[in-house]
């Protein structure tokens, strides 16, 4: 049973844009394109995020300004993650002026999408997943969904089912009230028949299609997915094992790092990476007294630039955190446990516990008889392929960059999450070459730099806006070509920015030098010429 409502009158709506209505207690966007009225859900269920305020772009693609979640309006189905799940779709018709939505009884919120069953009868396979990180549970729900029904492992060493791992260093580190930001409970693993092995892979030998775990029997498979993300790099200095010398990669260790600064006032940040700075804006936001030492002499200048990076410093230090840059720790001194860091400088920095943020390394140390490239990663071609039976996806795999044929690779969660889906859709024997734009962002302090495409190196970064003063964009430029955007209060132009990426039609660096350019009006353009 459904009932229909007038939502809006056909003259409230121009072609080419959205707005939110109301409906029976939900809300709802409305869309017009190309003469045609779409309604689907209007909250994006990654965290929330407001898809009315989002991008509505050439495919009939709906963008979420918060973490560029994409979706279909016609069937409201994700078509990019970070998030999981679907928006709900509801029919719309036109009855003179009026513009009505059928909206069924008891309509979810969101919606998991549909996913197979195992059928051991029809499909003898099974398909192994090492690691259940970004690119290893995307990849496991993708399988589901396109229909695999043979037997599906997914291999973690830690205890708990997947979770969201950016959230840690962000939202989980602010509060004690912060909930465990776990992606699935265990019920939807079992519900969807995804076995999920609680143990450590020690050794995978392709020869034999083998897993070797810690406890327990080998695994067999068919297909295997290597998905086991990075290691955090250790500080190999005296002092470093002592407990209160953290680290945060896991759940487990930003429960422990929840713990000490539940009962303790000072730390210590080793590394300005963006773990590092985003564990001291948490840190320092629930009132601890937070230092951080770095060798960079500017955070992020090998990532975002060094005016980008200079307004980041300047923003820790409005609120209280101080640093050490171009420093680097020598040793840890004290009785017991660590209590000061001693600088190669000399200079002493006391502290109650220690977090050390200085990067990962591709977790690739239990693949036998693999060539493996010298920071420990593994090239894979356009399809994530090492073999026709092998796949690599996330922080571990070394791929084409499909803009400039460079072998590439990246550590941002959303990218291991677009690797995990098309990793397996060609699991199941299909050809499609991996051509998404990276996404990432950050979040120190409230204040918000997302960032699209992807530049190891630029030329030149063309600004509009300036950093210092607060909204800004950025366009990374290397031999002339725009390869990545970033901006703060600028959601809807780096929405664009990824488009036009995408479709391969950014912006030429003369056009940004010469003055104004609005990537939004710019995306309208390409979208009308494509239709």
């Amino acid at each position: 049973m459904h009932r229909e409502f007038v939502v809006a009158k056909t003259g409230d709506l121009q072609d080419g844009r959205m707005k939110q209505v109301e409906a029976a207690g939900i809300k709802i966007l409305l869309a017009r394109v190309n003469e045609r009225y779409f309604a689907i859900g209007a909250e994006c269920p990654h965290y929330g995020g407001p898809l009315p305020e989002g991008l509505l772009c050439c495919e009939t693609r709906v963008i979420c300004p918060w973490h560029l979640s994409v979706f279909d309006l016609e069937t409201g189905h994700l078509v990019e993650p970070p998030t999981l799940d679907a928006v709900p779709r509801f029919d719309v018709r036109v009855e003179g002026d009026d513009i009505l939505v059928a909206v069924p009884e008891g309509t979810p919120q969101y919606r998991t999408l549909p996913m197979a069953r195992r059928n051991a009868l029809a499909d003898e396979r099974t398909f192994v997943l090492v690691g259940a990180g970004a690119a290893g549970n995307a990849a496991a729900e993708t399988l589901r969904q396109e229909g695999f029904e043979g037997r599906l492992l997914m291999i973690t060493r830690e205890d708990h089912v997947p979770y969201d791992r950016p959230s840690l260093s962000k939202n989980y580190l602010r509060g004690p009230e912060a909930k465990t930001p776990l992606l699935r409970d265990e019920r939807f693993y079992a519900n969807n028949e995804i076995e999920i092995v609680y143990n450590e892979a020690l050794a995978v030998d392709p020869e034999t299609r083998s897993v070797g775990l810690r406890s327990g029997p080998m695994l067999r498979y068919d297909k295997l997915l290597l998905a086991t993300g990075g290691a955090p790099r250790r500080l190999d200095v005296p002092g470093a094992a002592h407990d209160n010398v953290l680290l945060l990669r896991t759940l487990d260790d930003a429960m422990r790092i929840r713990e000490w600064s539940e009962a303790h006032k000072r730390v210590l940040v080793v590394g300005s990476s963006f773990i590092g700075m985003e564990v001291g804006a948490s840190l320092a936001m629930r009132g601890l007294a937070v230092e951080v030492v770095s060798p960079e002499t500017t955070p992020f200048s090998q990532s975002l630039g060094e005016r980008i990076g200079g307004m980041y410093r300047r923003i820790h230090e409005e609120n209280g955190v101080r640093f050490h840059l171009g420093a680097t720790v020598a040793r840890f001194e004290g009785n017991g446990r660590a209590q000061r860091a001693v600088l190669a400088n000399g200079e002493m920095v006391e502290a109650d516990f220690f977090v050390v943020g200085i990067g990962v390394r591709p977790a690739t140390d239990l693949l036998r008889n693999a060539d493996v490239n010298d920071d420990g990663s593994l090239s894979v071609d356009e399809c994530l392929r090492l073999d026709d039976d092998h796949f690599a996806a996330g922080d571990i795999a070394r791929f084409p960059d499909w803009r400039t044929g460079r072998p590439t690779r990246i550590e941002h969660w959303r990218l291991a999450e677009q690797h995990g889906r098309t990793a397996a859709r060609n699991m199941l024997g299909r050809r499609e070459a991996f051509r998404h734009v990276p996404f990432f962002w950050t979040n120190q302090f409230k204040v918000i730099v997302q960032y699209v495409g992807y530049a190891h190196e630029w030329d030149e970064v063309i600004f509009q806006g300036d950093p210092e003063e607060g909204a800004f964009l950025a366009w990374y430029v290397h031999g002339g070509r725009i390869l990545a955007a970033a901006g703060r209060e600028r959601d809807r132009a780096i929405m664009a920015a990824g488009e036009l990426i995408r479709l391969s039609a950014p912006p030429a660096a003369d056009e940004l030098r010469r003055g104004a350019f609005d990537p939004v009006e710019r995306l309208r353009q390409v979208a009308a010429a494509r239709s």
